[in-house]
């Protein structure tokens, strides 16, 4: 059924299309106004620049998120250093010794802004000095580490602010983008509209023309036959030239809204094998009552205007500054505490009669680097420390005239919405009137159209028995004429109007049915 409608409107449009000149060079596109929605939102190069907007965000929300990722991080050096001895109980004309150093230390930044960390050293040393009774040596510490603020940056919310933050920045993005799509929408029911109206404008105006042809015609012939005054004919042809101007100008206006809907629409991009240059609408205008509640429609705005949402986030940002600036006059107090178990072992030299002064090694008791590291981690050697710090700044001037600055600002993002609510109340209370007005001036104008079509007959009527003139026939229709266009114009904005609520209650998307998330491609 819905199909046999499409083909009907079609079948309507197709006289208007052929009327404006369409020819073998011409590519036409039937659309209908959710199709060209539809194109719009697909197509539309200012939506495709506002589109990466959010994919931005987005990208930055999942960095500021990587500051609780724990970090990992390695460390290794070697060096060798020689030197003259200058003492003989070195015993060598040459001292060296060769360390290397290895170290592994993992971080993380946890919610309350504090900071914990367990970290792995090991080292090897050997040197050729006298009387060492290990040598080369091994050493390896395991240490555990935690440092948390208790005033100035403690706390879970404080913590996260940042992350918070860059949320709220994708929301507004996301909603920035809402906005923009709700523009658009609007935007290509204006031009589809516009268009529509054009197109019949045209049709009425041609209409009108070949009336006044035809009158013509008739009075040529009945001043040949002397039945009327030569008068006559020059009203008729008078008329005739004025009705072909305006048709001029009613062509002209069918270009101009072809042009701004293929602007919007953008086929080019989904049509690389030829360019659409003309739009033929099959959706008719409707003129269907629709209720209108106005406390419910501002209630609807006030929970779903994007100019809002983003008012209240930005809100919400400036609160979690302004705590968090309240934070920084804080003392600066924290505590720290660490726990480090370290290990030993090498290989032993055996020197003669077990005195290292003899300088003589008889044996050796080989030992690695696995034996300190086994001592670390069986917490052999256990040692610890707790640490309490406290810091007063005795000027912050800047500090507090910065909170100042913030605190300022806080006040000013809420009179902010108040009046942006304030404005979303008149725009909404001036939309439901629009909605209202236009409907009745629809009903007027029907009416005013029936009468003239009344009028006019009856006026023709009186022409054939010769009781009035061929003018004022050319009066009458002109005004069935003007009649016609004030009723199309009159429907077309009311279905103007009820675009203009849907915008105005920030409603649009959902009126379409259109997730934001399929436009994203998420």
């Amino acid at each position: 059924m819905a199909r046999l409608r499409r083909l009907l409107a079609l079948g309507g449009c197709l006289p208007i299309a052929l009327a404006i000149g369409l020819d073998g060079g011409d590519r036409e596109r039937a659309l209908t106004l959710e199709e060209g929605i539809l194109l719009a939102l697909k197509n539309n190069l200012g939506l495709a620049v506002e589109a990466i907007n959010p994919r931005q965000a987005e990208l930055a929300f999942g960095f500021a998120k990587e500051k609780f990722i724990p970090s990992l991080g390695f460390g290794f050096s070697s060096s060798s250093t020689s030197a003259a001895s200058f003492s003989w109980i070195e015993a060598t004309a040459q001292v060296t010794s060769d360390d290397q150093n290895y170290a592994a230390l993992i971080s993380q930044f946890i919610p309350t802004g504090g900071r914990i960390s367990a970290a792995l050293s090991s080292y090897k040393s050997e040197s050729n000095r006298s009387f060492q009774t290990i040598n080369p040596r091994f050493g390896s510490t395991l240490s555990f580490s935690i440092w948390q603020p208790l005033l100035r940056n403690f706390g879970l919310e404080l913590n996260r602010r940042d992350i918070k933050i860059a949320r709220n920045a994708l929301d507004i993005s996301e909603t920035q983008f809402q906005a923009a799509l709700q523009d658009t929408i609007l935007r290509v029911e204006q031009a589809y509209w516009n268009l529509v109206y054009a197109l019949e404008n045209l049709e009425v105006r041609r209409q009108s023309l070949a009336l006044a042809k035809d009158l013509l015609v008739k009075n040529k012939r009945e001043a040949e036959v002397g039945t009327i005054a030569p008068i006559e004919v020059l009203n008729a042809e008078s008329e005739v030239a004025t009705r072909e101007a305006d048709i001029l100008e009613a062509e002209s206006a069918v270009a101009s809204r072809q042009d701004q809907i293929l602007t919007i629409l953008n086929l080019e991009a989904s049509e690389p094998g030829g360019r659409a240059t003309r739009i033929i609408p099959l959706d008719k205008p409707s003129y269907a009552r629709t209720p209108l509640s106005l406390d419910e429609c501002l209630s609807i705005a006030l929970a779903n205007r994007p100019d809002l949402r983003i008012y209240r986030i930005d809100l919400e940002n400036k609160v979690m500054t302004y705590a968090y600036w309240r934070n920084q006059l804080l003392p600066d107090l924290s505590v720290s505490a660490s726990y480090w178990s370290p290990g030993i072992s090498g290989t032993q030299l055996l020197y003669e009669d077990g005195n290292p002064l003899t300088g003589v090694v008889v044996g050796k008791v080989p030992g690695g680097a696995s034996a300190s590291i086994r001592d670390a981690f069986g917490f052999k050697y256990r040692n610890w420390s707790v640490g309490l710090s406290l810091s007063v700044p005795l000027q912050n001037f800047l500090t507090r005239e910065h909170f100042a600055s913030i605190r300022l600002s806080h006040d000013q993002a809420v009179l902010r919405i108040k009046n942006a609510e304030q404005q979303v109340f008149l725009e909404v209370k001036n939309a439901v009137r629009d909605v209202e007005t236009n409907y009745k001036r629809v009903q007027a104008y029907k009416v005013a159209r029936e009468l003239a079509e009344r009028k006019l007959a009856a006026e023709e009527k009186k022409l054939k028995v010769g009781l009035t003139t061929n003018y004022l026939v050319l009066i009458h229709q002109r005004d069935l004429a003007n009649a016609r266009t004030s009723e199309l114009k009159a429907i077309i904005d009311y279905n103007l109007s009820l675009a203009g609520l849907d915008r105005s209650l920030g409603t649009s998307l959902k009126t379409k049915n259109i997730v934001l998330a399929d436009v994203l491609h998420r």
